[in-house]
């Protein structure tokens, strides 16, 4: 795991001198991606620059520092990530004869360039990453993002040069950097409590999408701007990935489905547990994280070192079944026991982890736990992606659920449909989001509507963010969704296109990466993803539980008793807190004279909010917690 920038600019007038001063300036901004080693490769000829910052755990030599040449001196590269199949592309590329001088897989991939040209190569590759690869005779400039989006990678123009990065933070230390808030981001933001790709947090910086290739022909330029032309290949597409898995299911039995999922998980971990440095695993004791500890403690001799943290407040614990299951399978089990106030003071922190406005709460315990880790470890495995590929989250039947009541009840009963929401205003103090899943359940909305509003923090954040109008993306346009006839596979679909690699991939990155921590996530190999979308949804939901395919697994290593039990997910008492240990905290940072300067939000607005949750009329909390976040963020200088 490391960290990648760099910059081009057209009609260069810097010096090399200055070229590798500003460059140094990013990579060093983003030191805590790659603590281990950092170097710059500049052409002032090209007015291109490469950085980077290494976090060692394949070859920890000099033999696997970045920039790093191809042997033939054709290409360099500066890249984040891991290619787990890197031994096996490294003896079919040694057939061919070609020979190398020390075992990274960053050689292993410069050596496919070689052989097979850009887009073949990363299509053999499976791994997690992002890269910017420079085409010394071509002259092409190549950004690449892998599959699901594990590894971040923005990049865009500013005044004329073309800044990217693995995070905003190094973006902004170049000097060409303009910085203007993009409002209509600031809304997206507002509804989802993240920034979905392709947008960003300012103009004219975007996010490279996953599965995506972006090329930028930089010899000959001779236009006004100094603008490159600029080509984009999806190289491999989950939306096509599930409308091929419909249309060719996998038609063995159950017992077929558990077996080969089994050994794909398996074959997944096997690549995964290649490290130069100590290994662990995160486990909270659930379904997902369970069963990638179970193989993993099958597949190596000595105990697995896994992490996880508690809390005293019992409803956000899951310590206590981590450990269970842990001494269960023979594992070297570390655990930490947060109070409150270690919780509430890295708080603070969270905007500049974050390098932009992000506001899943659960962002504190994954920094904690990645913090607990790091004191044992360089590298984590997790479970995450179990949800989104086989039916685990408990809001997926609860959507179903009341989506069909309603339109078996109510739809075109006008009274009855006023009635319902005036007793859910009374009675369940219903807040704006309520509301609006209310309302979309009893018109004629399809379950996609619902869906989008159960998942809107706020579903009206242009009256929020002043001067703001919502950008397209895939919660607003049914045509970026895949046309398959499940809607369970659809919702799932519809998480993993946007919630996973936009929320929780982010939460991860960034929280692990503040450590120096690299994480890993064996389900999410594509070859896994590509499977559980083959399923029919009868093998994901069987026997009246989600993820029937990976319980069966886990049962063959953990008894039943000591893992079923309600999901709890990884969170804090977000609501309490507001009202009690960060009340003060809170109504400082949003009071109505910083808000109003800022120029941003509706005073007014915002009043609102945070008074009803603090006076417990309504439970505001998310929108709340998104506020305070984006705040932080913009004074966090």
């Amino acid at each position: 795991m490391c960290g990648i920038a760099g910059f081009f600019t057209a009609n260069n007038n810097r010096s090399t001198v200055e070229m590798v001063s500003i460059a140094n300036e990013m990579a060093n901004s983003i030191q805590h991606r790659g603590p281990d080693h950092g170097d710059v490769w500049v052409s002032e000829e090209v007015g291109l620059t490469l950085a980077h910052r290494r976090l060692s755990i394949i070859d920890l030599s000099v033999r696997g520092n970045q920039p790093m040449y191809s042997e033939n001196r054709q290409f360099i590269i500066v890249y984040n990530g891991e290619i787990y199949n890197h031994l096996e592309l490294r003896w079919e590329l040694a057939s061919y004869g070609k020979a190398f001088r020390g075992h990274s897989d960053t050689e292993v991939i410069l050596a496919g360039f070689e052989k097979w040209g850009v887009e073949e190569t990363i299509r053999r590759c499976v791994g997690m990453f992002a890269m910017a690869l420079w085409d010394i005779n071509a002259k092409d400039l190549y950004l690449i993002r892998d599959r699901m989006g594990e590894k971040p990678l923005y990049y865009g123009w500013q005044k004329g040069t073309f800044l990217f990065a693995s995070e905003l933070k190094a973006i902004r230390k170049h000097p060409d950097f303009e910085g203007n808030i993009n409002v209509d981001s600031l809304a997206l933001y507002f509804r989802h409590q993240y920034i979905p790709a392709p947008y960003s947090i300012y103009t004219g910086i975007c996010k490279l999408e996953p599965g995506m290739i972006l090329k930028l022909s930089l010899g000959g330029i001779s236009r006004p701007n100094g603008r490159a032309n600029s080509s984009k290949l999806r190289y491999w597409s989950l939306k096509e990935v599930v409308e091929k898995g419909e249309c060719n299911q996998f038609d063995g039995t159950p017992e077929d489905v558990v077996d080969t999922l089994e050994s794909l998980i398996v074959e997944s971990i096997k690549g995964q547990l290649i490290s130069d440095v100590p290994l662990g695993a995160f486990l909270s004791g659930g379904i997902d994280s369970s069963t990638i500890v179970a193989l993993m403690q099958k597949l190596d001799s000595k105990s697995v070192n896994t992490f996880c943290i508690g809390f005293e407040d019992r409803r956000c614990n899951e310590a206590v079944y981590a450990k269970r299951v842990a001494d269960h399978l023979g594992c070297q089990h570390t655990e930490l026991y947060v109070t409150p106030r270690h919780t509430l003071d890295v708080i603070p922190n969270m905007p500049r982890l974050y390098d932009e406005p992000f506001a899943d709460s659960s962002q504190i315990p994954t920094f904690l736990v990645s913090e607990l880790a790091r004191k044992h470890v360089t590298v984590s495995l997790s479970g995450d992606a179990g949800d989104e590929l086989f039916y685990g989250y408990n809001i997926y039947p609860l959507l179903f659920r009341r989506w069909r009541i309603a339109r078996r009840a109510s739809i075109g009963n006008k009274l009855l449909q006023n009635v319902i929401l005036k007793l859910t205003q009374l009675t369940l103090k219903a807040n704006q989001k309520q509301l609006a899943v209310v309302r979309s359940l009893l018109s004629s909305g399809t379950y996609i509507d619902v869906y989008r509003a159960m998942m809107s923090v706020c579903n009206d954040p242009c009256s929020l963010v002043l001067g703001s109008s919502e950008p397209g993306n895939i919660f607003s346009n049914n045509g970026l969704l895949p046309n398959i006839r499940s809607k369970e596979n659809t919702i799932m679909a519809l998480d993993a296109l946007s919630y996973l690699p936009d929320d929780i991939l982010v939460k991860v990155d960034r929280a692990a990466m503040a450590c120096s921590l690299e994480t890993r996530m064996p389900l999410l190999d594509h070859r896994i993803v590509e499977f559980a979308f083959k399923l029919p949804f009868d093998i994901k939901f069987r026997e009246g539980v989600s993820k029937w395919p990976i319980r069966q697994i886990l049962y063959k290593y953990v008894p039943r008793n000591l893992i079923e039990r309600p999901k709890q997910g990884f969170a804090v008492p977000l609501a309490k807190w507001l009202r009690n240990e960060l009340r003060e905290w809170s109504c400082d940072i949003l009071n109505n004279d910083r808000i109003r300067n800022d120029g941003m939000l509706d005073v007014d607005v915002v009043r609102k909010y945070v008074d009803e949750h603090v006076n417990e009329l309504h439970d505001h909390s998310g929108v709340v917690w998104s506020l305070l976040m984006f705040q932080c963020w913009l004074h966090s200088g």
